[in-house]
C-alpha cells in the first residue's frame, strides 16, 4: 500500500511539473490587468489565472531545496501557499513584476516548511542562523570539493566570514546537520540509566518571567494609547490601518474610502509616523530600544 502511494504520488508530482512548465507565461500589461481585477474586484477568476501562469516559479524554487530529504510535492504545495499569500499582499501600482515579488513569498514558504520538518528540533530562529542553515552545504562543497567531507577549520572560517557568523557557530550547525536526529528516547549512557530527553534544558519562562512581560506589555500598550491619542482621527485610522493590522490596507483602498489620493494618504503615513515617534520619545526615549517600533 505505501508502495502505492509513493508511486501514485511521484506520478502526480511529474504531471504537475509537466502541465505548470506548459503554462504560458503572462505579458506585463496582462498581468498588471489580472493584478487590478483581483485586488480591486476580487475576481476569483483572474486570480486563477495569474498564480497558474506562475506555478513554474513554484516547481523552480521548490527543486533548489530537494535535497534536504522532504517530498517534492510537500515542498511543491507550500510553493503554492507563499504563493497565495503573495497574491493576496501584492500592489500592482509599485510597478514591479508580480514574479519577483512572488518570488520572496515562495521561497520563505518552502524555507519555513525546511526548517518546521527537517528535524526534530528546530533548528533556528534568527534571520542569520537560517542563512547559515541554507547556505552551508553550497559553501562547503564549494570551498572543501565535498559536502560531506569533515569541515576543516580553514573552511568554517571562510564561510563564518561569508555569512558574517561566528566560526563557533557554523562548526555547530555542521555537526548538527551531519549528524542527523538521535531518538529522544535513546540512552546516552548505560541503557536504562536515563534518556537523551532528561538532559534537554527547559526553556519556558519562569514566574518571574511571566509577571516582567505582562507588565511590560501592559505598559507598551498604554505608552502607544497615549501617542496615537495626539494624532487625528484621520491620521489614527491610517496608523492603525497600515500599521497595526496584521493584513495591512492599501493606499488605493485607504484612499477610496477617505475620500483623497492614495498619494496623499501615503503623505499622511509618514507625517503620523513622524508624529508617533516624537510622542513616544517624549514617554519612553528610545521607542527601538523600548520594543515599540522597528529599528
Amino acid at each position: 500500500m505505501a508502495m502505492f502511494d509513493t508511486t501514485h504520488a511521484v506520478k502526480a508530482n511529474r504531471q504537475f511539473i509537466k502541465k505548470t512548465m506548459a503554462t504560458d507565461l503572462l505579458e506585463a500589461e496582462h498581468e498588471l490587468a489580472l493584478a487590478h481585477a483581483w485586488r480591486d474586484r476580487g475576481d476569483h477568476k483572474a486570480l486563477h489565472e495569474l498564480t497558474t501562469a506562475y506555478f513554474r516559479l513554484v516547481v523552480a524554487l521548490a527543486a533548489r531545496f530537494k535535497n534536504y530529504g522532504l517530498p517534492m510535492g510537500d515542498l511543491m504545495q507550500e510553493g503554492v501557499v507563499g504563493l497565495m499569500q503573495a497574491a493576496q499582499r501584492f500592489e500592482p501600482e509599485r510597478k514591479v513584476r508580480f514574479a519577483t515579488y512572488a518570488s520572496w513569498w515562495i521561497r520563505a514558504a518552502i524555507q519555513d516548511y525546511v526548517l518546521r520538518n527537517w528535524s526534530i528540533v528546530r533548528l533556528t530562529s534568527t534571520a542569520s542562523q537560517k542563512s547559515l542553515f541554507f547556505n552551508l552545504r553550497r559553501l562547503k562543497a564549494k570551498i572543501e570539493g565535498n559536502p560531506s567531507k569533515d569541515l576543516s577549520r580553514r573552511a568554517a572560517e571562510k564561510i563564518a566570514d561569508a555569512l558574517r557568523v561566528s566560526v563557533s557557530d557554523v562548526e555547530d550547525m555542521d555537526a548538527r546537520l551531519t549528524a542527523g536526529d538521535r531518538s529522544l528516547n535513546a540512552s546516552p549512557g548505560e541503557p536504562g540509566e536515563f534518556e537523551w530527553q532528561d538532559l534537554l534544558p527547559d526553556n519556558s519562562a519562569g514566574p518571574d518571567e511571566i509577571v516582567m512581560e505582562t507588565h511590560d506589555g501592559a505598559r507598551r500598550k498604554a505608552w502607544i494609547k497615549q501617542a496615537l491619542d495626539k494624532l487625528s482621527p484621520r491620521e489614527q485610522t491610517i496608523i492603525r490601518e497600515r500599521q497595526m493590522n496584521e493584513d495591512a490596507v492599501t493606499l488605493e483602498t485607504l484612499g477610496q474610502r477617505l475620500g483623497i489620493s492614495k498619494e496623499r494618504v501615503r503623505q499622511i503615513e509618514a507625517n503620523a509616523l513622524t508624529k508617533l515617534r516624537r510622542a513616544l520619545l517624549e514617554q519612553v526615549g528610545d521607542p527601538v530600544e523600548a520594543g515599540l517600533v522597528a529599528a
